[in-house]
């Protein structure tokens, strides 16, 4: 018998964090707050020890500063939340499951990688890591899941109808996000709460990780050019201006990449790496990453984008729209051991989103909020898969419009699939 919570919605890392379990001594869940690691981690644990735990003068968190041995003892596999807080914590995990046989012991959850003073191994082959993200469409209950990524990939597909589609349920999506304890709340409480996760981060949370004191106001400048820039590739100069024409405050290009390092070791902001065909031709591939917030409702909030306010400005209302679809795509590629990345050479050439699989296949997708602009969508795949012809990593298994605005999921004539958001899952 598990921890599992009363109320607990299966995630879909569920399944990778059990078959870690099995291969490895333990098992580290990294992600954002609020993303739902500690319930997803009592979902597989039989005993658990809460590092930030206040009873007692904050007792746990004491007994593991004086000896980290002492919060270990406990059913296996024992979760140690908030571990972070601790960092000495990790090497002695690492020691305790450094023999043969010594499966599944420790589940390790937390919101931030620590300073690396405290630590001393890097845990490898013995802790592995997995990242969780706030929750797919599909895993909130927001897509009928009448799709599967996987089967994409098999060939396996029958065209059907996905359901009514609605522009003011899809800025819904996006301003109430993908946070377990959001669900069922309004767009305003959703955004108030938003609106707190940034206070707090940029009050409190971003000093809690390595000690130093950053201008508040400074954070919000950089988080708030961030949002305008979200599902883009924008390089920290680049962000240096923008901060100067739009807030009227000022960066310097280091202070701005200190800022992001930080944001990206609390998992508030994370990469879409470029994609690398290995093209044998000279063809200049971009190796710039796009940038998205942890969840695109914290973009919203960050704009004061209200859904009034996105439905009368759907030129914004993109960008979040593609940043919530490639959060999915990564879910759904992670889930097949994959990694979701972007692709874009010196000709202009682009696709959206990659998934590129570890067995070398990969897939291509845009992005697109309404049906009439399937057309070009699916134009611009076949364009850009043909400059992969005779490269040596070959071209795309896979070319996929992912739409918001369209109910029905099927293959055209020239093989491009066409899928809503709100139909897809891993």
């Amino acid at each position: 018998m598990t921890l599992t919570e009363a109320g607990y919605r299966a995630r879909i890392v569920d399944g990778q964090i059990s078959r870690l379990l099995s291969i490895a001594g333990a098992v580290c869940i990294e992600g954002p707050k609020y993303s739902g690691k500690t319930w997803t981690a009592l979902n597989h644990a039989n005993s658990a020890v809460y590092i930030a735990d206040p009873s007692g003068g904050f007792r746990n968190r004491e007994m593991a500063s004086m000896d980290p041995k002492l919060i270990l003892d406990g059913e296996p596999p024992r979760l140690i939340d908030e571990w972070q807080d601790v960092p000495g914590i990790w090497d002695t995990v690492r020691f305790t499951v450094d023999r043969p046989g010594m499966h599944g012991r420790y589940i390790l959850s937390g919101s931030s990688t620590p300073r690396r003073d405290g630590i001393f191994h890097s845990g490898a082959g013995r802790i592995v890591s997995v990242r969780m993200r706030t929750m797919s469409l599909y895993e909130s209950g927001d897509s009928t899941g009448s799709v599967s990524m996987k089967d994409l990939f098999d060939g396996k597909f029958e065209p059907r109808q996905a359901g009514d589609v609605d522009l003011r349920h899809l800025i819904h999506l996006v301003v109430r996000g993908g946070w377990p304890g959001y669900l069922g709340q309004s767009d305003s409480d959703a955004q108030f709460m938003c609106r707190e996760y940034l206070r707090s981060l940029r009050s409190e949370d971003m000093k809690r990780v390595d000690g130093k004191d950053r201008n508040p106001d400074k954070v919000k400048a950089l988080i708030r050019s961030l949002s305008r820039n979200v599902s883009t590739v924008v390089s920290n100069a680049t962000l240096a201006r923008d901060i100067k024409a739009f807030e009227d405050e000022t960066l310097s290009e280091d202070t701005v990449t200190d800022y992001i390092g930080i944001l990206k070791r609390m998992f508030f902001l994370e990469d879409q790496p470029a994609f690398k065909p290995g093209l044998r031709s000279s063809v200049n591939v971009g190796k710039s990453p796009k940038r998205h917030l942890a969840d695109p409702s914290l973009a919203a909030a960050a704009l004061g984008a209200t859904p009034d306010k996105l439905f009368d400005d759907l030129n914004t209302f993109v960008f979040l729209f593609e940043s919530m679809c490639d959060r999915d795509l990564a879910v759904y590629a992670q889930s097949l051991g994959g990694e979701l990345k972007h692709y874009r050479d010196a000709k202009g050439r682009e696709i959206d989103a990659v998934v590129d699989l570890p067995d070398g296949r990969w897939g291509a997708f845009e992005v697109k909020l309404g049906a009439n602009q399937i057309d070009d969508a699916a134009e611009n795949l076949l364009s850009v898969s043909r400059a992969f012809d005779g490269s040596s990593r070959g071209g795309p298994s896979l070319l996929c419009v992912i739409c918001g605005m369209t109910s029905y999921a099927y293959r055209r004539e020239d093989g491009v699939y066409v899928v809503p958001i709100t139909a897809l899952k891993d």
